[in-house]
């Protein structure tokens, strides 16, 4: 259980004062041990050998490039402490426009893979968000893609424009993937977020986890069970109508965003609306929108509150709010494409259930490595940029 005893504002407190049914039952995966093998040397340089390998993990950067020269390799290197192998390196560097790459290279991330041209690894990670994934969308074969993924028992982490390649991957290869920090803008931070480290953590190892969510409801909290998807609403809303948004009925929608004037936010959710897609959900969970005291430019009355309200109308099905997710620095990990369980939990919030996602074999690495150690007067936290939370 993902902090089971401590709600997330007494969780920061805390570290401040330290420091469809096919989809469901295809993402099921076993555990996997570590391989052994060659250990890769982030950024090229040399690195003392790891006794039997460590757990591979292969970069994949289908969207912006990396524009902060030192940040990709100071990501690189916290996840190679914590026992992973790093494939795929040269995808940090990659730079064609505005994209990690060309469109070429980019495909060839996940291609290679679904090709077998490239080991299926135990971990896919986003370098970052940014712009370009849905480019590659028509040339990767999700169904070899995610067949190799389910035998592998691989995790694929990522959100924001990384999302449009989990949709692609869970409505055309059947494959579940994870909401979580990617390598770039989550582990190359110089003081990455105690809790969303000890999140990964927890939602990369536990089979059975939960995430609490203490936010007072402006209703009651119905038990909910169904298929959790969804992801970034900017792109969610581009793909509605293609054949790479999944369609499960009775799902629970999940969606987040960033940067967004609140009227834009509810001309993408009419678009969901008059698609159909909300009509087929059992219920939206939202997450974090970083909207602040934002107003509309035109009406400084109309803020998220309002679009809320008017999606809880148009809807007519149960909006959560307050997941603790989205283009921020304390974010949780959690499986999308998977049987989730929502439930009230008695003081006005509520706490989903994640299941049936394949997880990574904590024995196998030192994941306690990607914990910072706490501010102290002698090294003290630098101030947060939160330029990057979520790209």
């Amino acid at each position: 259980m993902l902090f089971p005893h401590l709600t997330r504002r007494r969780f920061l407190s805390a570290s401040a004062t330290v420091a469809g049914a096919g989809i469901l039952q295809a993402c099921s995966a076993p555990v996997m041990p570590a391989s052994a093998g060659q250990t890769a040397a982030p950024g090229g340089q040399a690195q003392p050998r790891r006794n039997g390998g460590g757990t591979a993990l292969r970069v994949v950067a289908p969207s912006g490039f990396a524009p902060r020269p030192e940040q990709a390799p100071a990501g690189r290197r916290r996840l190679y402490d914590a026992g992973f192998t790093i494939t795929n390196q040269q995808a940090v560097e990659r730079r064609y426009q505005r994209f990690a790459g060309t469109d070429a290279e980019r495909i060839a991330d996940f291609q290679d893979v679904a090709s077998g041209k490239a080991p299926t690894p135990q971990v896919l990670m986003g370098m970052r968000g940014g712009y370009g994934a849905v480019r590659i969308l028509p040339h990767i074969d999700w169904a070899s893609l995610g067949a190799r993924m389910r035998e592998q028992g691989t995790l694929f982490f990522g959100f924001s424009d990384v999302c449009a390649v989990q949709l692609a991957l869970l409505a055309q290869g059947n494959m579940c993937s994870f909401a979580g920090p990617m390598l770039y803008s989550g582990f190359g931070k110089a003081q990455p977020s105690v809790y969303a480290m000890q999140a990964f953590i927890d939602g990369s190892t536990q089979a059975d986890l939960s995430i609490q969510v203490s936010d007072i409801q402006a209703d009651n909290v119905p038990t909910l069970h169904g298929t959790m998807w969804g992801g970034n609403l900017s792109v969610i809303a581009s793909l509605a109508g293609s054949a790479y948004l999944p369609q499960p009925e009775g799902g629970i929608l999940f969606l987040e965003d960033v940067g967004e004037q609140p009227y834009r936010l509810e001309r993408m959710l009419q678009t969901l609306h008059l698609a159909g897609i909300l009509k087929r959900q059992q219920a939206i969970v939202l997450g974090n929108f970083r909207m602040s005291s934002a107003r509309d430019v035109y009406d400084g009355g109309y803020d998220l509150s309002s679009v809320i309200r008017t999606l809880r109308r148009i809807s007519g099905i149960p909006v959560l709010t307050g997941f603790p997710f989205g283009h921020i620095s304390d974010l949780a990990t959690f499986p999308l494409g998977v049987p989730t369980a929502i439930r009230s939990n008695g003081a006005g919030g509520y706490t989903a259930r994640f299941s049936g996602h394949p997880t990574l074999n904590p024995a196998a690495l030192t994941l306690n490595n990607l914990l910072p150690p706490p501010p102290s007067f002698d090294n003290p936290a630098p101030v947060e940029d939160n330029s990057e939370a979520g790209e």
